[in-house]
């Protein structure tokens, strides 16, 4: 019985094998969408682990000092006072991060090579060997040292011994860190007395890259989840037919004494089946889309954070399995209801098809209210704000409340139309329309979310970039920018450029704990170019008179809000207690920022000196300049910037920043208009009863699917209406919650009517295109198949 049941069931694909591809394609493409964003954000993290593995953050306790550089000597006197330490180097060479520590003191477990082998120790300490990937290794141009491929190591990162990186980086008897052993003595000199000028920083949880890009990563796996449910859509659709299709079989093989718990756990593990062969094609497709998207990510995430991600995608099992896993979990979802109905449907009941797409009046209502419920949280949840949380919740509550508030307002929209028709013909057309839209409603909600998405996104990004753009022009006010290779080469330069050009300004900076936070410790000199370009959110009076007086210092606009921190507050910067006398805008910065006097400076951190230079100047003498400089002290292009390079790669930083993102829309948008298509396909053949009469009557075939490109023209522009505040919604959701709460800065936003036009232009277009092979198709039916509609039983 079970295998005859079985057959019986699986003869309903046979028949409608549209259905088939159309669940199976919407599950594979929600499925690609969401193992694609997973597989980049799994080898991303990846990496962080083996950075952070590496350089052993956030596993044990450190001592760093206020000016960046420790000398070797301090070290050395911190071993003698039974301080068990261990010395890390770090700089850049050729593009590459060299790491340099000690084989013999580091604790168990620092940095993924192993090093066990005595012969490979000893070769280590005698002569020299870099580790590192095979990219990392080919792009250093460094002496003949030996060289083992390891891809245990951090990308774009190169390991060996102390001695041999201060050899390659030229800092001869300096360290940038000291790593503390748990295991200490009992009794040991206490670090004020041996090392007063080191401050000891407590192991975190977890490394500090990996913290600054979860936000990132966060926002990404937001848009693979809006991604996923548009493509349940699709597959709630055909489920939802195919259930309604095959009552007549059903409430036959429950007549013949077939078991209702054997007929629901066949349909069960039929749609398992279809949903794990949907998942795996959705897997491979991932797999293709994260490839595409990688090389953007990884440019951003080491354009914004300095964090470096491999460009070669592995097949991780932590991404496809979730992709497989999340196949499965939202075809249960999709199919919930319509086990349900099938569980409580009795055994007699009409095998007639009962309008699979009307909605009943008691369910309209009950949609009604859980949309109202929904966007009224969303409004609550928008005022409460408080944590990242709170934003995904606030979104999620915002974009479900709308989809299912759209069925509903444009059945009453359909209503008015038809109430105010003038023609038999117009009365039709708007009664029909509404008689479609159950049926295509589901179609319509996804094609709702994908462009409130785009509109939300578009909105954000080109807010985003309109501020970013201004915030260049303000803070790369200086015309040429200096890089010296050694503190030497820098008061050389600083010396020669004085008379060569209108004001030579230091570029300075540490980094340090502030109210608990790590930040950056600038001190620019008191110039007109920072009174007028760095403009304050927020400021004292007189702020940058007694900031240049050495009264006070302005901090940005992310520290003031991770550290609650306003105007008039005190910070402590290298022991000497400052109020805060303004506020700043730092767009694109993940951390915070202190902005103190260059003479202040000079007194807080006397050991750092200023090896980077803006110079102000004629923007035409900037190339003779760049000449005379190679020339005279054989400085490197990358030693070398003009203002207008610097602005240009700032911006190309930032543009690839959202290619990501700008890919998951239209991908979105290519799903939704697959969701149409596939529901207008799906109801041609079953509105043949409807548009049988009306064909009898004189309405030609070519004007019926005339009138069918027409209808889905208009329920897309009624959709593009409502999608515009909802997009506007989640834009400044994005901007005033998510954004605040992911990186500590507000965004000003700005509206973009041409986009919205341009948006609402290519959804019409895809509503036409999809509506196209349908109307095709019926403007194409032979009259028999018409005529037959009144012979049959209806």
């Amino acid at each position: 019985m079970t295998r005859a049941g079985l057959e019986a069931l699986l003869s309903h694909w046979r028949r409608n094998p549209l259905q088939l591809f159309t669940l199976v394609v919407g599950l594979s493409l929600a499925t690609a969408l969401w193992s694609g964003v997973q597989a980049v954000n799994a080898e991303a993290r990846a990496s962080y682990g083996a950075a952070a593995e590496t350089l052993g953050e956030g596993q044990y306790a450190q001592l760093t000092a206020p000016g960046g550089a420790i000398p070797q000597d301090r070290y050395i006197a911190l071993r003698r006072a039974g301080w068990r330490v261990s010395p890390v180097l770090e700089g850049r060479l050729d593009g590459v991060r060299v790491v340099g520590f000690d084989p013999l003191t580091a604790p168990n477990g620092f940095g993924p090579v192993d090093l066990s082998d005595n012969a490979l120790t000893l070769d280590v300490l005698l002569n020299g060997v870099l580790f590192g990937t095979a990219e990392a290794l080919d792009r250093l141009t460094t002496p003949d040292l030996a060289r083992v491929v390891s891809a245990q190591v951090a990308p774009n990162m190169v390991l060996t011994d102390v001695g041999t990186a201060q050899e390659l980086l030229q800092a001869q008897g300096q360290l940038s860190r000291l790593i503390v052993l748990p295991e200490q003595p009992i009794r040991q000199r206490p670090l004020a007395e041996v090392a007063p000028d080191l401050t000891l920083r407590a192991p975190q949880t977890g490394g500090d890259v990996a913290q600054l890009t979860d936000s990132f990563h966060l926002n990404l796996t937001a848009f693979g989840l809006l991604s996923f449910a548009v493509g349940i859509f699709i597959v709630h659709g055909a489920i939802g037919l195919a259930f309604e299709q095959r009552r007549p079989v059903i409430r036959t093989l429950r007549a013949l004494g077939f078991p209702l718990r054997r007929l629901i756990a066949l349909i069960a593990a039929e749609l398992l089946v279809i949903s794990l062969l949907a998942g795996s094609i959705g897997v491979g497709l991932g797999y293709v889309v994260a490839a595409a998207l990688l090389p953007d990510v990884a440019a951003t995430l080491d354009g914004l954070y300095g964090a470096s991600v491999s460009g070669t995608l592995q097949l991780r099992p932590d991404w496809w399995l979730s992709g497989l896993a999340i196949a499965v979990g939202g075809t249960a979802l999709a199919a919930a209801s319509s086990l349900w109905q099938l569980a409580q449907m009795p055994l007699l009941v009409s095998a007639r098809p009962r309008a699979w797409a009307m909605q009943s009046g008691a369910r309209r209502l009950w949609q009604a209210g859980a949309a109202a419920g929904l966007l009224a949280l969303a409004a609550a949840l928008g005022l409460v704000g408080g944590s990242l949380l709170v934003g995904f919740t606030m979104l999620a509550a915002l974009l479900i409340g709308a989809a299912l508030a759209l069925p509903v307002i444009l059945d009453r929209v359909l209503a008015f139309g038809a109430a105010r028709a003038r023609s038999v013909m117009a009365e039709w057309f708007w009664a029909d329309t509404r008689q479609q839209l159950p049926g295509l409603s589901l179609a319509l909600m996804a094609l709702l979310l994908a462009m409130a998405a785009n509109v939300g996104v578009s909105t954000m990004v080109s807010s985003f970039r309109l501020t970013f753009t201004g915030f260049l022009d303000q803070r790369l006010a200086s015309e040429f920018y200096v890089y010296a290779d050694d503190p030497e080469q820098a008061a050389a330069l600083a010396a020669y450029l004085a008379p060569r050009v209108d004001q030579v300004l230091p570029i300075q900076s540490v980094d340090q704990q502030v109210a608990g936070l790590l930040a950056e410790i600038h001190g620019p000199a008191a110039h007109e170019t920072y009174r007028a370009h760095w403009l304050f959110l927020q400021e004292a009076p007189d702020a940058w008179p007694r900031i240049e007086a050495g009264q006070g210092a302005a901090i940005n606009e992310q520290l003031a809000r991770r550290a609650g921190l306003s105007i008039g507050d005190e910070i402590t910067v290298a022991d000497r207690r400052l109020p805060v006398l303004g506020i700043y805008g730092d767009y694109g910065n993940p951390i915070g920022q202190v902005l103190v006097t260059a003479t202040l400076f000079a007194e807080l951190f006397p050991a750092v000196r200023p090896e980077r230079f803006g110079l102000r100047m004629e923007a035409g003498d900037v190339p003779a300049l760049a000449e005379d400089l190679r020339d005279n002290f054989g400085l490197a292009e990358d030693n070398m910037i003009n203002q207008a390079q610097l602005k240009a790669f700032s911006l190309e930083v930032f543009d690839r920043t959202f290619t990501v993102t700008a890919a998951l829309n239209v991908l979105t948008l290519a799903v939704a208009g697959f969701a149409i298509l596939m529901s207008l396909l799906t109801l041609a053949t079953m509105r043949l009863p409807q548009l049988a009469p009306v064909w009898a009557q004189g309405l030609t075939r070519a004007r019926l699917g005339r009138i069918e490109i027409l209808r889905a023209v208009l329920l897309a522009l009624l959709t593009a209406v409502l999608a515009l505040p909802l997009g506007l919604a989640l834009a400044w959701t994005l901007l005033a919650v998510v954004n605040v709460e992911a990186f500590g800065w507000r965004l000003p936003m700005f509206l973009f009517p041409l986009d919205y036009a341009r948006l609402t232009v290519f959804a019409v277009l895809a509503a036409v295109l999809a509506a196209l092979w349908p109307a095709r198709k019926l403007s194409r039916t032979r009259p028999s198949e018409l005529l037959k509609v009144f012979s049959n039983e209806r």
